[in-house]
C-alpha cells in the first residue's frame, strides 16, 4: 500500500550526503548570507590558531572563477592516520561531521566553533575543494569534488588522495581553495564588502593578527587588484575608537580592562560619548553574541 510506514521506509543517509540534502540545517540558507557562511567556517578555522597563539597571518582571496581561498600560518591540518578511523587527519577534517580537535581542551583552549562541522560543511557544498598543507618541513595535497552518481551527487568526494609532493620549505600553515556549488546556492557572487567587514572585525578582536583580503576578480584603473590588509595594535581598544570615530567622545582613550580567571579570559573596552543611547557590542572566542548572556 501505497501509504504503508515500515524500516524500510526509513533513510539512512551517509556521510556528507545529510548536509546536501538539507543545507539550511547548517548553514541557515542557501542565499547569499550561506554563500559566505561557506567561508566563515574555514576563516574560523584559521582565526582560531590565531586565538591560540599558533598563526599570526591570514589572507583571503576571491578568484574570478568564484571561488575562494583562506591561508594561514598556522600549524597545518594533521596529516597523520587517525588511530581509530585509519584514515588522514585532512581527509577526516572534511569529510567526517561532528570531527575535530576542539572538543577538548588539549588542542585549542579556545575556538569559535564545537560543534565540528565547519570545513565538512564547505567541502560538502563545494563543486570542489583543495588543501594544502605546510607542516615538518614538507608540502601535502589533497582534493575533493562533488561527483554524480545514478543515485545522484555525491559531496566530498576523493579526487586526490593526501600525498606528500617535492615542494619542500620551512613555512607552516594550511591553504584551502574551494568552489560553492552554484547547484546549491541561489546567487555566487562573493561580496568583498561583506568579507572585508567582517575581516576587519576579527582583526580588532586578535590584536596582532595580520589579515589579508585580495580581490582577483577585477583590476582597478591602475591595473592592480583590490587589496585591503587588517592589522590593529591596539585591538579591542582600536575597535571602539573606529566604532566612535563619528561621535562626540568625553575623552580619547578607551578605558580598557584584561584579565583571566579559572581560565576563562574576559578583555574588555569602554568609551564614553555624548550619545543618549548605551550600545554594547559582545563576542566569545570571536564569535557575535547579539543576544547578550552572562558575560555581559
Amino acid at each position: 500500500m501505497a501509504n504503508e510506514y515500515k524500516a524500510g521506509n526509513l533513510q539512512i543517509l551517509e556521510g556528507l550526503d545529510a548536509v546536501r540534502m538539507r543545507p539550511g540545517m547548517y548553514i541557515g540558507t542557501t542565499g547569499i548570507s550561506g554563500l559566505h557562511h561557506l567561508l566563515w567556517e574555514i576563516v574560523d578555522n584559521s582565526i582560531d590558531e590565531v586565538a591560540n597563539n599558533f598563526a599570526k597571518n591570514i589572507q583571503v582571496t576571491l578568484y574570478s572563477d568564484g571561488s575562494a581561498s583562506v591561508e594561514d600560518d598556522g600549524r597545518g591540518i594533521p596529516v597523520d592516520i587517525h588511530p581509530k578511523l585509519k584514515i588522514s587527519g585532512v581527509e577526516v577534517v572534511f569529510t567526517k561531521l561532528h570531527a575535530g580537535g576542539k572538543f577538548g581542551d588539549s588542542n585549542y583552549q579556545y575556538s569559535g566553533g564545537l560543534h565540528g562541522v565547519g570545513a565538512s560543511v564547505t567541502n560538502a557544498l563545494s563543486r570542489w575543494l583543495k588543501v594544502s598543507v605546510h607542516k615538518d618541513g614538507k608540502r601535502y595535497d589533497m582534493s575533493f569534488s562533488a561527483q554524480e552518481t545514478k543515485k545522484g551527487i555525491k559531496s566530498g568526494q576523493i579526487d586526490k588522495p593526501l600525498v606528500e609532493t617535492s615542494d619542500k620549505s620551512k613555512k607552516t600553515g594550511t591553504l584551502v581553495t574551494f568552489l560553492p556549488d552554484d547547484r546549491v546556492f541561489e546567487s555566487g557572487d562573493f561580496s568583498f564588502k561583506t568579507i572585508s567587514r567582517r575581516l576587519r572585525e576579527l582583526a580588532f578582536l586578535n590584536r596582532g593578527v595580520t589579515i589579508t583580503l585580495l580581490d582577483k576578480r577585477k583590476k582597478s584603473a591602475d591595473g592592480e587588484f583590490l587589496k585591503k590588509v587588517f592589522f590593529f595594535k591596539g585591538g579591542t581598544s582600536d575597535y571602539l575608537i573606529y566604532l566612535n570615530k563619528s561621535k562626540d567622545n568625553l575623552y580619547d582613550k578607551p578605558i580598557y580592562f584584561r584579565g583571566e580567571k579559572d581560565g576563562i579570559l574576559v578583555e574588555c573596552a569602554i568609551l564614553h560619548s555624548d550619545d543618549y543611547v548605551e550600545s554594547i557590542l559582545s563576542y566569545v572566542n570571536n564569535i557575535p553574541t547579539m543576544e547578550g548572556g552572562t558575560h555581559e
